[in-house]
């Protein structure tokens, strides 16, 4: 059960959030009665803090207008969600400058405890994008620093892990490094129990925990590339083929290489490299469902080699467009 102090603190960030908090929503959030929520309200008068209070049937309590935070206090978790969404944004170009990004990153270092900076440079230090990162879906923070910081330190790492299958085993991974691709989170390295490289997912990472000793990491493609590389060889339930007409870039754009491989023909003599030609684009993929939408977007002419269930896909998902347009 949280100390009276941390209730307390957890009011301010309430009331922070803006706007007029009822007495039973407070009590309901921190998990008191409305007599100790009005106890803790005048602790924090008594702190200084401007708490207004508001009377009426929708009344309650509210921060007095123009009240200056005080210092920034997050947990790691916290911290995390807010550096890896300042780095995110940045790599996506939705931040409006580069510097406001890396200024905000540095405000929010300088209040951290020292430790917690330590443990998060060393996850910004192991951690590599692949081209289309997506949107995150972030892991349990515990898995995650304890991995990236057997990744610094080259550790092995006991990692308890469930499949696609839902079959859970316990594994000793030697760690290359942490990869950020398509809106999950991955780890790749050696599984010491087969002696071969493998890529875990990790939010099927339910414990991890570093053991004594280390190892060498291999020469060769860095994390990211072995990732996409794994990716390339699986075996997926459908092998798609398709000609496109456009440019690389245009391609690119819908279908980047971490999805699909591109084969290149060399132009002809006096041909614009750059020049819309017929390209033929390879994909594995487990679905087929997104790739319709993916093709409408592409807005290029294109032919569907394999498989057939695919080409019935697209004619109903332009059926089922045709119908929307045509209603009044």
């Amino acid at each position: 059960m949280p100390r009276p102090t941390g209730r307390v603190l957890t009011l301010l960030e309430l009331l922070q959030s803006g706007g007029t908090r009822t007495v039973a929503e407070l009590a309901d959030r921190l998990g008191v009665e409305g007599r100790t929520v009005r106890r803790y309200v005048d602790q924090l008068i008594d702190l200084d803090v401007p708490v207004e209070s508001v009377r009426g049937r929708y009344g309650g309590y509210r921060l007095a207008s123009g009240y200056r935070l005080p210092p920034l206090m997050l947990s790691d978790d916290e911290a995390l969600a807010v550096l890896l969404g300042l780095i995110a944004g940045r790599r996506a170009g939705l931040t409006t400058e580069h510097t406001a990004s890396e200024t905000a990153s540095a405000k929010i270092r300088r209040v951290l405890p020292k430790h917690t900076t330590q443990r998060l440079d060393t996850l910004l230090e192991s951690l590599a994008f692949t081209d289309q990162p997506g949107e995150l879906d972030t892991p349990d923070t515990g898995v995650l620093l304890t991995i990236t910081d057997a990744v610094r330190h080259r550790r092995p790492v006991s990692i308890r892990y469930t499949d696609s299958d839902g079959r859970r085993s316990d594994r000793t991974l030697h760690a290359y490094g942490i990869v950020a691709h398509s809106g999950r989170w991955y780890v790749t390295g050696k599984d010491a129990r087969i002696g071969e490289d493998r890529t875990f997912r990790l939010d099927r990472i339910a414990d991890a925990r570093t053991l004594p000793g280390s190892f060498e990491a291999p020469v060769g493609p860095g994390p990211a590339q072995r990732v996409l590389s794994g990716f390339a060889t699986a075996e997926y339930q459908h092998e798609v083929t398709l000609r496109i007409h456009g440019t690389v870039e245009q391609i690119r754009a819908h279908l980047p290489a971490s999805i699909a491989r591109l084969e290149e023909h060399e132009p002809a003599a006096g041909q614009d490299r750059a020049a819309e030609r017929w390209l033929r684009a390879e994909l594995r993929v487990e679905r087929l469902d997104w790739l319709p939408p993916a093709l409408a977007s592409l807005d290029r002419p294109f032919v569907i080699e394999r498989p057939d269930e695919l080409r019935d896909l697209v004619i109903a998902l332009a059926d089922r467009l045709a119908s929307f347009a045509r209603r009044a």
